[in-house]
């Protein structure tokens, strides 16, 4: 076996341990976790955009967005973390607008705050909200898996041949149909009640997964590099490996927001709103 797939190997398996018992524990840990995934990501976000050297003024008040928004995700205010992501947005926006800073400045403010926050509000403190949780995870991870070797075993027309050259269609269904079925017997093992809601769900986390993939090709090779970052051995950075798990978040956010409203409950915990109970 290669070295580079070992270490490869080795450092996935650290991730996913560290990742799954933060979300087992939720609370603190977890909330940690959201606000580290946020804050690298916006890291590597500016470094790749060049917001570090050529916008340092719009970048220091990023950051200082980012850590605010940060801090409120730690101290479990996810509705104060949104308005502080709204107002640095509406900040970001008046840079660009007065002072011509690059316009993938509010992209990066909104990119890398609202994951954080998606992550801690769907994980939340209840139980239903670490089965949520895991259901996100399971739907994304099927998506990532089975549409790398249901791709390479059937081939056929490219799914976006500009961005991502090896990304087939046949791989985008497999990964789909396998996100459905993985995600419908995790919902059910833990929630029976929620099994037909959760196939439609995991079919958009699916393609928002897939999605946030091709958004982040499209980014990297808009700016010409390889990888976002080498923070992670063999793997490389942090948005390289949460690509998918990004625009998924966000649509179980979002999802979750609005069947709750629908259902006029609270807004504390999404995961009995994603799943219908």
């Amino acid at each position: 076996m290669q070295q580079e797939l070992k270490l490869r190997i080795v450092s996935g398996l650290i991730l996913a341990i560290i990742v799954l018992c933060a979300t087992w524990y939720g609370g603190l840990a977890f909330s940690i976790l959201s606000a580290l995934i946020a804050l690298l990501v916006y890291y590597e976000w500016s470094t790749i955009t060049k917001l570090q050297s050529e916008h340092p003024v719009a970048n220091t008040v990023g950051w200082i967005g980012q850590a605010a928004i940060a801090v409120a995700v730690v101290a479990g205010t996810s509705a104060y973390a949104l308005v502080l992501l709204g107002l640095f947005l509406l900040i970001a926006i008046g840079l660009v607008v007065m002072q011509g800073a690059s316009r993938w400045f509010p992209a990066g403010m909104f990119y890398a705050g609202l994951i954080g926050i998606s992550l801690a509000a769907i994980r939340g403190a209840d139980s239903m909200g670490l089965y949520a949780m895991l259901f996100v995870f399971a739907v994304v991870w099927a998506t990532d898996i089975l549409a790398y070797f249901v791709g390479r075993a059937l081939g056929g027309p490219k799914l976006a041949p500009k961005i991502s050259p090896g990304k087939t269609w046949s791989g985008a269904v497999g990964g789909a149909v396998s996100a459905i079925v993985i995600g419908s017997l995790v919902a059910y093992y833990f929630v029976p009640d929620s099994v037909f809601i959760a196939a439609p769900i995991a079919f958009i986390l699916s393609v928002c997964s897939q999605t946030g993939d091709l958004f982040e090709s499209f980014i990297k090779r808009r700016f010409g590099v390889k990888d976002s970052s080498r923070l992670i051995p063999g793997h490389g950075g942090v948005m390289d490996r949460v690509d998918g798990l990004i625009f998924a978040c966000f649509a179980a956010f979002l999802l979750g927001g609005l069947f709750s409203l629908i259902k006029g409950g609270e807004i504390t915990s999404l995961g009995s709103a994603l799943f219908g109970v």
